[in-house]
């Protein structure tokens, strides 16, 4: 009996040791899901799978806590709230939110207008999914409502309203950046050291990729299968606006989600435009208002823009770089 008690207990001891093997491996764990209309990736480096796992969950959890909140297409959420009221009364909202917004115009103030969140207030005209583009008239009567400056804000109330009652605004061209630092940040928190978070063009770097640097491609704009570029990273950010995102043709012209504030039409000079920066957010808003701006005026601001680079192809397919970008 002594001998059968014996041998119970150390398969018990070699069971256990096996399990906690098993859970102590330290590997790459990575997570794929569909969130803000666009698929959510990550690669973490963790020291078991418990901890791998909970780290996926954490990302995707703040990923769609920011859907949630920031979604025009979510009827419940605080922007769609703000967007349905704020022409006729100041709204109170989060701080996060209204934060948010308020990074966004001073972005505008600083691009002269070419990244401007109230470009919703035509864009919403566009149907990319349904090949719908608005008229002509259409734009015409709703450009005026196109201003960063329509949004009024209550700093001490954290409240916003709208000083055009045709005002509507998308976070679109910010949120997911902001999804994407807050993300990393969480990680951070966690003690992981090395990840990549992936939310559509918006990529959120933490440390290296165990000893080498992070090979983080721009894809070609018109072949989804190659890779214009190809960029060794660490412990940064990087964002891409493309044409090829959510677009439509028709006799030849390409519609696409990109649209000037002043025109209300989409952009043609670039096909795509790449930001590397250490905060996606920005990354995020200067990848747009580049791509508004064009070739000449972009590469200019991203140069007077300390920590921040450009790679911009052209609509003639030809690449040009910000003059610290060491390629």
């Amino acid at each position: 009996m002594n001998r059968v008690v014996k041998r119970l207990i150390e398969s018990s001891i070699f069971l256990l040791v096996c399990t906690l093997g098993f859970h102590a491996k330290a590997d790459w764990y990575v997570g794929d899901r569909g969130i803000m209309g666009t698929n959510i990736h990550t690669e973490i480096w963790a020291d078991n799978q418990q901890q791998g796992q909970q780290a996926i969950e954490l990302v995707m959890n703040e990923m769609e806590r920011i859907n949630q909140l920031m979604s025009p297409y979510i009827p419940q959420s605080e922007l769609s709230q703000l967007n349905a009221r704020a022409a006729k009364e100041a709204v109170s909202i989060s701080s996060e939110l209204y934060d948010l917004i308020k990074l966004s115009t001073g972005i505008s103030e600083e691009t002269e207008g070419a990244f401007d969140i109230t470009f919703a207030s035509v864009g919403f005209l566009y149907n990319y999914r349904e090949q719908i583009k608005p008229s002509t008239q259409q734009i015409d009567n709703l450009l005026a409502a196109v201003s960063y400056r329509h949004i009024q804000f209550e700093k001490d109330s954290k409240r916003i309203s709208f000083a055009n009652d045709k005002v509507k605004i998308d976070l679109g061209g910010i949120a997911k950046g902001h999804a994407v630092d807050n993300a990393i940040a969480l990680l951070r928190q966690m003690g992981i050291e090395h990840a990549l978070v992936t939310a559509g063009g918006d990529t959120g770097l933490l440390g290296d990729r165990r000893g080498r640097p992070w090979m983080v491609g721009i894809r070609d704009p018109r072949n989804r299968d190659r890779q214009a570029v190809v960029l060794p990273l660490v412990d940064t950010a990087m964002s891409t606006s493309g044409d090829y995102e959510r677009f439509f043709e028709d006799n030849g012209e390409r519609y696409h989600h990109i649209l000037s504030p002043k025109s209300g039409k989409s952009v043609s000079e670039v096909q795509s435009v790449t930001i590397v920066g250490p905060r996606s957010t920005f990354n995020d808003a200067l990848s747009t208002a580049v791509f508004v701006l064009g070739v000449k005026k972009g590469i200019n601001l991203v140069n007077r823009t300390p920590g921040y680079d450009v790679i911009i192809m052209d609509n003639q397919r030809k690449l040009h770089y910000s003059k610290d970008l060491d390629l």
